[in-house]
């Protein structure tokens, strides 16, 4: 308990010198902290509320749900920064009329980072940034809107937090709660819960506010710091070695690494690779046409296809002794072509990177900018199931007045039963599927084609199957059996309004079981297996979503993290393949023994984040199990670090010889102890000539410190063990 009370008052002060209020943890328990109002006192504390600060995510949600609130009366006036207004009104909350200053920050309002002596990219060892201190601070690009939150809230005696309702904005709230609190300790705080910026939306979270939730909150914290630790780490270590093996071609080259992007990048080599060991295989197969006045069926073989070409040469010769065909059954079914289901955002990246060619980086932009504006619901969520408490007839009706589309969604109205989506089976409890939310006709560019798709996805899984009319065919030569198969379009329902799915009629001849016919042609073709394609970039967040890598809210960042560094590159296409820079990091990480190119590692990250999210782990004990895993990896893959450079020779050229001193610099052995006169890191260190071992200091040449072992002394080695006595602390023996 006295650790546990010391690391709280540790944190507390050290946000209190940035300038920031630390939030408490007692959300997560089951008593309330001392800072909440009690039930007792919450009705009194309510009436005590005059004024209240309202902080959206962005200045266009801002402006829209103050527009909203106010009914297109609110008053704007100037903040500190020129990208974030002020929105002024009254509304009536908490059972009274109170005055509204609606404002926003520009996502994130703090930033984590290193204490400033482990900044320097040649500051220490980077194994130690997996335990050196962390802090949050605000960023000078973000401090104009700091400044006005602190002097709104002076102000003030409630704040809504109205970001975005999922797992970043959350932790966006905590932020902004935490620079208030520090300016007014007893500042009560409220959480506003919506999917949609629409006036019965709106009016129902002002109607419902709760707290904010520090487990989600605490989620974000964690995989913040993770990232941190481990791409700082990593990166440093792998761009500091490579330039000096290979100047010639990374001399300049950042060469990143992070727990989501090289499992992505390790998706497109292992395409690649699979592409390059295809071997192709000969097939054969039998084929039968039959030519009925201007129309030529094919049979198809039920066998398939053989892989040996003399099984298959027999079983043709005996066809062709007697090709006399007999029907040997004729079945006709209904036929049905299913509605998609309720688009959430991955569906929605696909189809906008298959249907519409847009990448699904500028597909979040356009519909964080929709969202935003008014047009669609909250573009970032897991749910394929509209929930019953969503009507969606007014939806559906407001597009009636669509010239486009207005025809269907009337039909859609009118179908026994009105709308009556297609439900799938996941849910994430706080997003209904996206869908239109106001109609708009003026929409222009890649905002128009968007806004167009959402729409037609939700008529389209709203109305009903498309239904046909199946008939198979059955025949039968020398035993062998064959088959077609004709289909009639009835009713093309929901495909009227959605042109991103193709069905097309089949028309076959009237075939009669037990009748017989000649066939036009009996052939025996042949044919080799393909490779699989280079993956699309549908196909790389079907992967990611697979394996657990990301979450629907970063998919596409990950994705624009590769192809920015250049890992990866595009085909003509639209295919990822991969660079040679990419192809030598997964080689030589590989080769390792560690898999960091697969998913596991950043999997069962996301999967405790979850846990952590849900209140069902403790974002303490997380943090620490996957800083020392990535800990344990990165001190392997330091000591295996040759085997990187043997992977990128064959892409980049030879690897540069290095200076025996530079050598042991470029090994990064772990810190021994502080240096007395500059506090820099002292390691072991080998002379040039001979065995002697010494202690150096990393600040060399500025600094020229060191501590010579005796020649009778054979063999130092570092341990993790500290002495008690020696100082500053601590001191490896």
């Amino acid at each position: 308990m006295l650790v546990y009370l010391l690391g709280r008052s540790l944190l507390r002060s050290g946000l209190q010198r940035l300038g920031v209020q630390s939030r408490c943890f007692c959300a997560a328990q089951s008593d309330r902290c001392p800072g909440t109002p009690q039930p007792a006192d919450m009705n009194r504390s309510r009436a005590q509320i005059k004024r209240v600060l309202c902080v959206a995510e962005k200045n266009d949600a801002a402006k829209s749900i103050a527009a909203i609130m106010s009914n297109g009366s609110s008053r704007r006036r100037e903040g500190m920064s020129k990208f974030n207004k002020i929105y002024e009104f009254e509304y009536h909350l908490f059972g009274q009329d109170v005055t509204v200053s609606m404002t926003s920050v520009s996502g994130h309002l703090l930033a984590l980072e290193f204490n400033a002596q482990f900044q320097k990219w040649h500051s220490c060892n980077p194994v130690l940034l997996f335990d050196a201190e962390v802090e949050k601070y605000c960023p000078d690009n973000m401090k104009h809107i700091k400044r006005t939150l602190e002097k709104e809230t002076r102000q003030c005696q409630a704040m809504v937090i109205w970001t975005d309702c999922d797992r970043e904005g959350e932790n966006i709230g905590f932020e902004i709660i935490d620079v208030c609190k520090a300016v007014k300790p007893n500042l009560q705080i409220f959480r506003a819960k919506f999917s949609e910026i629409t006036p019965n939306s709106i009016q129902r979270a002002c109607e419902t506010l709760t707290e904010p939730n520090a487990n989600i909150s605490d989620a974000v914290d964690v995989r913040q710091e993770l990232d941190l630790r481990i791409g700082a780490s990593f990166t440093r270590f792998q761009t500091l070695r490579l330039q000096k093996i290979f100047p010639e071609s990374l001399a300049n080259q950042l060469i990143s690494y992070g727990s989501c992007q090289f499992p992505t990048l390790g998706f497109v080599v292992e395409r690649f690779k699979a592409i390059q060991a295809f071997i192709p295989e000969t097939f054969y197969k039998i084929k039968v046409l039959h030519k009925v006045e201007e129309d030529t069926v094919e049979f198809s073989w039920k066998r398939n296809r053989l892989f040996n070409h003399t099984a298959c040469l027999v079983l043709y010769q005996i066809c062709m002794e007697d090709p006399i065909a007999t029907v040997t059954a004729v079945t006709s079914k209904p036929k049905s072509k299913w509605r998609p289901l309720p688009l959430d955002t991955v569906e929605m990246e696909k189809l906008a990177s298959r249907k519409l060619k847009i990448s699904a980086k500028e597909t979040m932009k356009i519909a964080e900018k929709l969202y935003t504006q008014g047009y669609i619901s909250y573009p970032r969520t897991e749910t394929n199931i509209f929930p019953a408490t969503l009507s969606l007839g007014p939806l559906v009706e407001q597009q009636t007045q669509s010239p486009v589309w207005g025809a269907f969604a009337q039909r859609v109205m009118d179908q026994p039963g009105g709308p009556n989506p297609r439900q799938g089976k996941k849910s994430d409890q706080a997003h209904p599927p996206i869908h239109p939310t106001k109609h708009s006709s003026t929409l222009q560019g890649n905002e128009g084609r968007l806004y167009e798709f959402i729409v037609r996805h939700f008529l389209a899984c709203v109305s009903q199957d498309a239904l046909g009319h199946e008939t198979v065919v059955d025949i039968n030569i020398a035993l062998e059996n064959f088959s077609t198969s004709g289909l009639m379009i009835i009713a093309k329902n929901y495909l009227d309004v959605y042109p991103y799915d193709k069905w097309s009629a089949k028309l076959i001849p009237v075939y009669e079981q037990g009748s017989q016919f000649q066939p036009s042609a009996v052939e025996m073709v042949d044919g080799q297996t393909s490779p699989p394609q280079l993956l699309t970039e549908a196909d790389l967040i079907s992967l990611m979503e697979k394996h657990g890598i990301g979450t629907d809210a970063t998919h596409a960042d990950h994705i624009e993290t590769i192809k920015s560094r250049m890992y990866v590159g595009l085909t003509a296409d639209q295919r990822f393949l991969p660079g040679e820079l990419g192809m030598g990091l997964v080689e030589g990480y590989n080769s390792m023994g560690y898999d960091m190119s697969k998913p596991n590692l950043r999997a069962e990250l996301e999967a405790d984040l979850k846990l952590v999210s849900e209140g069902r782990k403790d974002r303490r004990s997380v943090l620490q199990h996957h800083i020392q895993k990535y800990k344990t990896v990165f001190i392997e893959s330091v000591k295996k670090a040759k085997k990187l450079d043997e992977a990128l020779s064959p892409y980049l050229g030879a690897a540069q010889e290095i200076p025996e001193a530079e050598r042991q610099d470029m090994e990064m052995p772990l810190p021994v102890r502080k240096c007395p006169h500059c506090s820099r890191d002292m390691v072991l260190k080998k002379k040039r000539e001979g065995n002697s071992t010494y202690l150096s200091c990393t600040g060399f040449p500025a600094c020229k410190t060191a501590v010579w072992f005796p020649d009778t002394v054979l063999e130092v080695s570092r341990d993790d063990s500290v002495c008690p006595t020696c100082r500053p602390h601590p001191v490896h023996m």
